[in-house]
C-alpha cells in the first residue's frame, strides 16, 4: 500500500482511532528519533514521558550565563 492509500483509508477511521494512530506513529518517530541521537552520559532516556511532554524537550535553550542572568531579571521583576 502507498502513501495516498494509506491516508485515504486513514481519513475513513472514527476520529478516535485516528488519535490513537497520530500518537502512536508520533511515539514511533519519537523513539527512533531519539534512538538515534546519542544520549549525554548523565542524561536519561525520557521516554516515559507523554509524547505532548517529550515534543517540548529541546525547544527553548538557553546559554548558561543567559539562563542564570534570566532567572534573577524574572525574580527581581516578580518581587519588586
Amino acid at each position: 500500500m502507498n502513501l495516498p492509500e494509506l491516508q485515504k483509508q486513514a481519513l475513513k477511521l472514527p476520529i478516535s482511532d485516528r488519535w490513537l494512530l497520530v500518537k502512536s506513529v508520533l511515539n514511533s518517530i519519537q523513539q527512533e528519533t531519539l534512538s538515534s541521537i546519542s544520549p549525554k552520559p548523565n542524561v536519561q532516556p525520557l521516554i516515559d514521558l507523554d509524547p505532548w511532554t517529550q515534543s517540548l524537550i529541546g525547544v527553548i535553550q538557553l546559554d548558561s550565563e543567559n539562563s542564570t542572568e534570566s532567572y534573577v531579571d524574572y525574580l527581581e521583576e516578580k518581587y519588586r
